[in-house]
């Protein structure tokens, strides 16, 4: 019986620019998005097998000013606590201090942002943005309260994103 050598040229490790102190989460080169402080790329969850989006935000713009950076982890701690089905899921988050980053891995929504989706798709129905407004305000009831109660201050159609194959 012949034997089944394995090829050289398959590699079954996953492409993974860097992955999370646990090894669970993997990111990519690929950016979903970004911001004034902040870079979001897209993952991988080994454990889980799915897609992820990885949080990175660069502290070398906070150096010396530790109070921000706790500010900062405070904050994204404070969003694993949550748990509600119209506010995005925290799944992991941990300070790199050896490239001065703090990452946070959330489900990826696939859509992109609400302006964004609005402007790929223009003729939506008022039935469809009165289900959109309902999911909107349904998670901000939830933050409202939450114990203590938590006020978003940058609500913004950047700032709400959509799942478009489920319309959430």
């Amino acid at each position: 019986m012949p034997s089944i050598k394995s090829d050289p040229l398959y590699n079954d490790t996953e492409p993974f620019v860097e992955t999370d102190p646990s090894g669970r989460f993997g990111r990519y080169n690929d950016l979903l998005g970004s911001g004034a402080v902040k870079k979001v790329y897209w993952g991988f969850d080994q454990e889980e097998g799915i897609e992820i989006a990885w949080n990175q935000v660069h502290l070398g713009k906070f150096s010396g000013d530790e109070r921000m950076v706790k500010r900062l982890q405070s904050e994204v701690c404070l969003l694993r606590s949550l748990g509600h089905k119209n506010i995005i899921t925290l799944y992991a988050v941990w300070l790199d201090r050896k490239n001065h980053t703090l990452n946070f891995i959330t489900e990826v929504c696939t859509s992109g942002n609400l302006r964004e989706y609005r402007k790929k798709y223009k003729n939506v129905s008022l039935m469809a943005l009165k289900k959109w407004a309902r999911q909107i305000l349904r998670g901000l009831e939830y933050l409202h309260k939450h114990e203590p109660c938590i006020i978003h201050r940058d609500l913004n159609c950047s700032n709400v994103f959509i799942n478009g194959n489920v319309g959430e």
